[in-house]
């Protein structure tokens, strides 16, 4: 049997129709699960940069004695903050990163700086939340 040269070899539109609803489906499940990986890979890493700030502060006290004062932050990590005695930094490989939102982490000290607060606000970058937007601290 020879192929008839007047027919054209193709897809019809309901080939391609059911090709676009099985894709279209294919999508509905799958998005979102995928949407669901990313929130929960940001609040991992945001758990992991925390712990790795707790490290470095762990340090910084060793060396100081204290934690950085508020108003110094997290930078006092990497530079030395004016009057810092005995700072023997960096004490973290980089400049202070954002959280995975593009939000600085919160970091407070207590008035005598022998105790802190670091944590992320989470999504929607205010104190509080549920969710992805819940705080997270270590």
């Amino acid at each position: 049997m020879t192929p008839n040269p007047d027919k054209e070899a193709g897809f019809t539109l309901v080939e391609l129709l059911v090709v676009l609803v099985i894709l279209a489906l294919l999508a509905a499940l799958v998005g979102p699960r995928v949407v669901g990986y990313m929130s929960t890979s940001k609040v991992k890493t945001a758990h992991v940069q925390i712990a790795a700030y707790q490290t470095a502060l762990e340090l910084y006290h060793l060396d100081l004695g204290r934690y950085p004062q508020t108003a110094d932050g997290l930078a006092a990590l990497a530079t030395a903050p004016a009057g810092a005695a005995g700072w023997a930094g960096p004490y973290i490989d980089k400049t202070v990163a954002k959280d995975p939102w593009g939000t600085p982490y919160d970091y407070v000290a207590s008035a005598d700086a022998s105790t802190y607060k670091l944590r992320s606000f989470g999504a929607d970058g205010k104190d509080g939340g549920e969710g992805d937007n819940a705080d997270i601290s270590p």
